[in-house]
C-alpha cells in the first residue's frame, strides 16, 4: 500500500497519464463514446476527452448491501435495471434473492431515477448500439461498477468496449477482461484498499459540475 499511496496528484494528473497510453487518434477518428461509471469517472472522462468532440455520459448505478452489513456490497443495479450479483457473498450470507430484487427496485426508484431527473433532466442514457465505448472510472475496489456497466452496455450491442482506469486491484483484471476488448490502466495493485488513498487531492465532484459536464457538446 505504501508504495502506491498518493501516487496520483488528482484526476487531471490521472487523465493526462491515461492519455499517454490510450489510442487517442483512434478515439477521435472512431468517435468513441466516453462513459463514466461514477460521478468521478464522468469528470475523468471529460478530462481524457480534452477538446475532442466525442460524446460523454454517465451510467448511474447503486449498490445493494447485505441486510445486516451496510458496508458489504452484495449486488449493484444500473439505471436500465441490469443487476450484477456477487454470488459468493450471497451464498455465504444465505441472502434471499427476493431481498436483492426488492432492494434493486427500491434503489432504482429512490436513487437512480432521482439522479436521472436531477442531472440529465430525465434524458435516457445515450444509445451505444454499434458504437465504440470507453468506460471510465477513477479507480475500483471490487470492479462492481464496471461489471454492472458492462452488462448494461453489452446488452445494447456496441461495436467494442474498452475500460480506462488509473488504479485497480490486480485480481480485478481477470474478472473484467472476459467482458471487455482491452483495459487501459496505470497501476495494478495487489493489496488495494480504497481509491482515494492513491490520490493526493481527491475532491468530491459537485452536483453543479456533473450538470455542466452532461451539458457539454
Amino acid at each position: 500500500m505504501k508504495k502506491y499511496k498518493n501516487i496520483l496528484q488528482d484526476r487531471a494528473d490521472a487523465a493526462a497519464k491515461l492519455v499517454d497510453i490510450l489510442p487517442m487518434q483512434r478515439l477521435k477518428e472512431e468517435s468513441w463514446n466516453l462513459i463514466g461509471v461514477s460521478k468521478g469517472g464522468l469528470e475523468l472522462a471529460s478530462l481524457i476527452r480534452r477538446n475532442y468532440l466525442n460524446k460523454i455520459d454517465v451510467l448511474f448505478s447503486e449498490p445493494i448491501f447485505a441486510p445486516n452489513n451496510s458496508e458489504c456490497e452484495i449486488a449493484r443495479v444500473t439505471e436500465d435495471g441490469e443487476i450484477v450479483i456477487n454470488e459468493n457473498l450471497v451464498a455465504s450470507f444465505e441472502i434471499q434473492y427476493d431481498y436483492i430484487y426488492g432492494e434493486a427496485h427500491r434503489k432504482h426508484e429512490e436513487k437512480i431515477l432521482s439522479s436521472i431527473y436531477k442531472f440529465r433532466k430525465g434524458r435516457h442514457f445515450t444509445s451505444v448500439t454499434n458504437k465504440v465505448v470507453l468506460l471510465v472510472d477513477e479507480g475500483t475496489e471490487t470492479g462492481s461498477k464496471f461489471l454492472s456497466a458492462l452488462k448494461s452496455i453489452l446488452a445494447q450491442k456496441p461495436k467494442a468496449v474498452y475500460i480506462a482506469v488509473p488504479v485497480l486491484p490486480t485480481d480485478a483484471i481477470a474478472v473484467l477482461e472476459p467482458f471487455t476488448d482491452e483495459i487501459y490502466y496505470l497501476h495494478a495493485i495487489d493489496d488495494y484498499v480504497e481509491t482515494y488513498l492513491y490520490y493526493q487531492d481527491f475532491p468530491k465532484v459537485s452536483e453543479e459540475q456533473i450538470i455542466k459536464l452532461l451539458q457539454e457538446k
